[in-house]
């Protein structure tokens, strides 16, 4: 059966530039992927329909020999390209190996100069630092120091790892690529240097201050800002302030994760604050006022109406926290524990009894009700 021809097989016109063969060439190639298309013989015969194309014509001069004696170019080993029908050769794992570093190039770190000996990302790792405020810091925002055990880099060899006065040399393992190829069955797998591990190049001297990592141990002090209003957990991120990179690698994150001690007063609900405050059973019944301190260094009064019940909230408004970058702030919630006096001397026990005699149901309208329905519920049981 006569082969197609190569343009036709990728879809693309004659005049196509590198650019319009490599993007057709990916399509075509993640669609007919054996992984993709599993015992299905058509997908396998255009995979390699499509990767003997492409081979042929992604290189200059095998596309100008192509273009001009079509496949008798290549045919008698002539032209060094493709062979009978794109057999599982050589040539064909090369093309397997050149279409994984076009597809999954960028995926994986690997893609145009990285390809020919690009030093590896040694990116440093990101840290944790768990940080405490207090409500007030939260309510006001605060400027923070912190100390930071972390890896600084090397002023010695300048994160290089390198003696100063000494450089790099080509790896020889794996000639400066950063990656060794391995065959396996038909796939051609690449995987970074055991020896330079992905640098491409290994240190003829390491720094006797670092070992040649390229950074030391140490602690630093850095300043962070806490805004008004945050809340407790969150996660404030400063970029590259985390450990320093392997030999030169970009530093890593710091993550501040922010907790809120428990305030003597206050307990917080979001932009909402509680305050739990003791009254008189007299203020409860007659009225009357006291003072509470605000967050911010103020106070605020709190008129007691009479009649006050135990549990009963009086709101503060515009008293509570600010709303994390917002304008808007929160209310104060006064929450009334009514309390009943003890240790009551002769006369303010005859005082209470001379008011019990004279009380009325409306002046207990609570448990006159209550009463009432539990004395029914008893009649109801014959009790």
């Amino acid at each position: 059966m006569s082969k197609r021809d190569y343009y036709e097989v990728l879809g693309v016109d004659r005049g196509s530039d590198a650019g319009a063969l490599k993007s057709a060439y990916r399509k075509l190639a993640m669609k007919y992927h054996p992984d993709r298309n599993p015992g299905d013989k058509d997908a396998e015969h255009s995979f390699k329909e499509v990767s003997e194309a492409y081979d042929a014509l992604k290189d200059p001069q095998k596309r100008a020999a192509y273009d001009r004696f079509g496949h008798a170019a290549f045919q008698n080993g002539s032209g060094g390209g493709p062979r009978g029908g794109a057999g599982f050769g050589p040539d064909f794992s090369s093309s397997m190996s050149d279409m994984f570093e076009d597809i999954f190039g960028e995926f994986m770190g690997a893609a145009g100069g990285a390809r020919r000996g690009r030093a590896a990302n040694f990116r440093g790792s990101d840290l944790r630092y768990n940080l405490e405020v207090s409500l007030e810091e939260a309510f006001s925002g605060q400027t923070v120091e912190v100390d930071v055990p972390t890896m600084v880099q090397c002023e010695t060899c300048d994160g290089s790892g390198a003696k100063p006065g000494t450089g790099m040399s080509e790896c020889s393992t794996c000639h400066g690529h950063g990656k060794i190829r391995q065959a396996q069955g038909f796939f051609s797998i690449e995987r970074t240097c055991p020896a330079c591990q992905g640098r491409g190049e290994t240190m003829d001297q390491p720094c006797s201050d670092c070992s040649g990592q390229g950074r030391r141990q140490e602690s630093r002090k850095l300043s962070v800002d806490i805004p008004k209003g945050i809340e407790d957990g969150t996660r404030i991120r400063l970029a590259n302030e985390g450990e320093a990179g392997l030999r030169g690698g970009p530093p890593g994150d710091l993550y501040i994760f922010v907790s809120i001690r428990p305030h003597e007063l206050f307990q917080r609900d979001g932009a909402d604050l509680y305050a739990r405050v003791p009254i008189a059973m007299t203020t409860a019944a007659l009225g009357g006022e006291f003072e509470v301190p605000v967050l911010g260094g103020t106070r605020a009064k709190v008129k007691v109406p009479h009649g006050t019940q135990a549990g009963q909230r009086i709101r503060l408004k515009g008293k509570g926290m600010p709303v994390l970058r917002s304008s808007q702030v929160g209310d104060l919630f006064v929450q009334m524990d009514v309390e009943v006096p003890q240790n009551l001397t002769k006369r303010q026990r005859e005082l209470l009894e001379e008011f019990d005699e004279i009380s009325t149901k409306e002046n207990n309208p609570s448990s006159s009700g209550f009463f009432k329905k539990l004395k029914g519920l008893f009649d109801h049981m014959g009790g």
